[in-house]
């Protein structure tokens, strides 16, 4: 494994507050990006350089192309998304990877696995893990989503993939009495993965 010294952090608030903190226990140079709005904000005093973003607001942190353009200016070994932003971006992620860097997360692969949530559900199926019925692939018209809501049973929920730039959409079963769990999983790019437990989603914020 390469030998990380420069670690750019590519978001903002308590989670680059967390892993500056981390990274300077670790020896490891931290940069901070900022929007002229979070001047003074603690994530950028935690760290040991600030570079100014383009952009006045919290979009600003999505600008991939600017954040490599700091990184690469900086000399930097490694970027990390942390969560939100850019870290399910795939774009950003191959991007980093192409300039040189290490990306601190998921391949690009596996964002785009688990990002396309019909995709997921597939890895899910394949892995004997017990799912919601649903649809098996992304419908692309009103026909196919009356078909197969009709084998489901109704209410369904859909879902589209707006963020990935993907119009279609899946169906599944509706359970308005229900929780979100999430199973945090950590690996290390070196054939090692453990979990760190599991989470009650459903009384988060917005849940």
């Amino acid at each position: 494994m390469e030998t990380l010294k420069v670690l750019l952090i590519a978001n903002r608030g308590e989670i680059a507050v967390r892993i500056a903190k981390t990274a300077k226990r670790l020896g490891i140079c931290t940069i901070a990006i900022y929007t002229v709005a979070d001047a003074t904000s603690q994530h950028v005093l935690a760290a040991d350089i600030a570079a100014l973003l383009p952009g006045d607001d919290s979009t600003a942190y999505a600008d991939g192309d600017a954040i490599i353009e700091i990184a690469q200016a900086n000399n930097v070994d490694a970027i990390i998304p942390g969560y939100g932003f850019l870290s399910e971006n795939v774009e950003f992620a191959q991007k980093v990877l192409n300039r040189g860097m290490m990306f601190v997360g998921p391949s690009p692969d596996v964002i785009e696995g688990f990002g396309l949530k019909h995709c997921a559900r597939e890895m899910a199926i394949r892995a004997k893990v017990p799912t919601v019925p649903g649809s098996e692939e992304l419908l692309t018209s009103e026909e196919e989503v009356a078909v197969v809501a009709g084998a489901l049973g109704y209410p369904v929920k859909s879902r589209g993939d707006i963020l990935f730039k993907n119009s279609g959409v899946f169906l599944e079963r509706y359970y308005p009495v229900s929780h979100h769990v999430e199973v945090q999983i950590f690996g290390n790019s070196e054939g090692e993965a453990i979990h760190v437990g599991e989470r009650e989603c459903s009384i988060q914020r917005r849940h």
